[in-house]
Formats: C-alpha cells, sequence, structure tokens
C-alpha cells in the first residue's frame, strides 16, 4: 500500500510539474515579439499583410515600410504549406480591422507540410482553426498536448519565438549572403523543375490551389486589395519550371484574379542567395517593382 501511495504521489507530482512548466512556457510565447505570438497577442495591426513561404521573406518588411510609410505584417515561414497560411490569414483578417492590401507569393501552394504543422501546436490555445488542422494532419501531436502541456513546446518553433522574448524583432529574416560563381555556371545543368507534383494520379497543385481559394474570398470580405504575385527566381532556373506558367492560369481561374509574373524581374545575379531567393539587394530591387507597379 506504501509503495501505491508513493507512485500516486509521483503521478500527482508530474501533473502539477507539467500544468506548471507549461504554464510558464505558455506566458512565454505569450511575451514574444514573434510574429505569431504578436497575431495571438493583439500586437500584430498592420495596413499591409504578406504571405508567403521561405519565398515571401523576401517581402522585406524593413525596406517595404520605407518605402511605402505603412506597417507591415508577414505569415511567411520556410516551408510554410497554404493550409498553415489559410489559419494564420483567416485568424489575423478575423482579429484586425485596419488591414488595406494583402500580397501572396503563389509559388507557396508546393507541398504539403504536416511536420511544420506540428511544430505551431503550442498556438492552438488561441486558434480554433489551428486546433482543427493538428487534429485532422498531426492526430497523435493533438492528443500528446491535450495529456502533457510541456510536450506542445517540444519543437523549433517555440524554440525560434524564444529568441524573441529578450527583445527585437522578426523582420529582418532576410539573408545577404551572394549567389557564387559555381551556382551562376551550373545552373545550365540543373534538372527541370517542377512546382508541386502529381502523386497517385492526385494532383497535388489542384489539392493546394483549393486552399488559397478561401483564402482570397476571406480577404475579398474584409475588403482587402488582393495581389496574387510570382515572386523572382533567378531566371536561368525559372526557365527550368515546366509547370509555372500552368500553375499561374490555374490560379487565375480558380480565384478570378490576374497573377502578375515576376519571376523573371530581377535579373542581377548579385540581387539572388540562390536559385529560388532573393537576398537583401534583390529584394529591394524587386520591392521597388511592386512599388511601381502599384501592388505595395
Amino acid at each position: 500500500m506504501k509503495k501505491l501511495y508513493w507512485i500516486l504521489g509521483l503521478l500527482v507530482l508530474t501533473f502539477i510539474g507539467d500544468r506548471l512548466g507549461g504554464l510558464i512556457l505558455k506566458k512565454a510565447a505569450e511575451k514574444s515579439q514573434f510574429r505569431y505570438s504578436r497575431l495571438y497577442s493583439g500586437a500584430a495591426e498592420s495596413e499591409i499583410l504578406l504571405v508567403g513561404n521561405s519565398r515571401g521573406l523576401i517581402f522585406y518588411q524593413p525596406y517595404i515600410e520605407e518605402v511605402t510609410g505603412k506597417n507591415t505584417f508577414n505569415t511567411s515561414y520556410n516551408g510554410m504549406p497554404i493550409n498553415l497560411a489559410r489559419v494564420f490569414v483567416e485568424d489575423y483578417l478575423d482579429k484586425y480591422t485596419t488591414t488595406e492590401k494583402l500580397v501572396l507569393d503563389i509559388t507557396m501552394c508546393d507541398r504539403l507540410n504536416d511536420q511544420l504543422i506540428a511544430g505551431f501546436n503550442f498556438y492552438t490555445p488561441y486558434s480554433d482553426g489551428l486546433t482543427d488542422l493538428v487534429r485532422a494532419k498531426q492526430p497523435t501531436m493533438a492528443r500528446g498536448a491535450v495529456f502533457s502541456h510541456l510536450f506542445r513546446y517540444n519543437g523549433e518553433i517555440f524554440l525560434r519565438s524564444l529568441k524573441y522574448c529578450i527583445g527585437g524583432d522578426d523582420e529582418d529574416w532576410l539573408n545577404d549572403r551572394v549567389m557564387n560563381d559555381y551556382m551562376i555556371e551550373n545552373v545550365v545543368n540543373e534538372a527541370d523543375y517542377k512546382i508541386a507534383f502529381e502523386k497517385d494520379t492526385i494532383d497535388l497543385l489542384d489539392t493546394l490551389i483549393t486552399d488559397l481559394v478561401p483564402l482570397v474570398r476571406k480577404a475579398q470580405e474584409k475588403d482587402l486589395e488582393v495581389h496574387l504575385v510570382i515572386n523572382p527566381y533567378y531566371p536561368a532556373f525559372a526557365d527550368k519550371i515546366v509547370n509555372l506558367g500552368s500553375m499561374k492560369s490555374r490560379v487565375e481561374s480558380a480565384t478570378g484574379l490576374p497573377v502578375k509574373d515576376y519571376s523573371k524581374a530581377v535579373t542581377d545575379p548579385k540581387g539572388f542567395s540562390d536559385y529560388q531567393h532573393l537576398n537583401k539587394v534583390g529584394s529591394r530591387m524587386y520591392i521597388d517593382l511592386l512599388r511601381k507597379d502599384g501592388v505595395l
């Protein structure tokens, strides 16, 4: 019987420790200046909403704010899938009312990424949409978060949020490296590239576009000016993308909106960090074009 009491006592202490630890980490996440923490804490009010994956980070916020005089918020993250972006955009639009424009790079409709979705598990207490998405795509992770509150914070996304608990913001993620000469010379040897892919007779691109449409409709319902764009690739690499034109046409057909194609708009190799991403120099060139065309 004494052994049973010890076991019960250990379980109670473990439960209390888990809940107390979870509460401490929850408070840390809420105080962070990480973009998604600001989204749910009420500190993300902006006039321009930017959406993408790693290629969406080339919407370089400091320069956009400098040339437009408007505040920005960027939901982009490395590997961000469109179904997760949809949740963040819809949550944002339900919470904030001053936003005038949404600018979205349609090439983010290029993948599923259920693993990344699980990484945002610790934000589920603030979002019914995110809760439903995690349950649908990562049910084991969702159940684990109910059982253990500390379990929610076991991942890269939370660790990144901690970086912004001690000050600073996350609007300067764009790197400064320049694509090297080997990459420039070797691009001719790159294999053809396809955005998304077909698997088991399922056209993934159409599936991803299906998630894009309600995001666009929600923004339109909130009277935002919606701009769909194709962010720049290194032009010689853009020539290797076999279905870029098809993707543009399919998005235009599904959304009823034009897609502005900037895939080859930046030509200077010094503006690229690799074939698919601009650096800060190239981003400024691109933003100047978006400004000139009335996108920003």
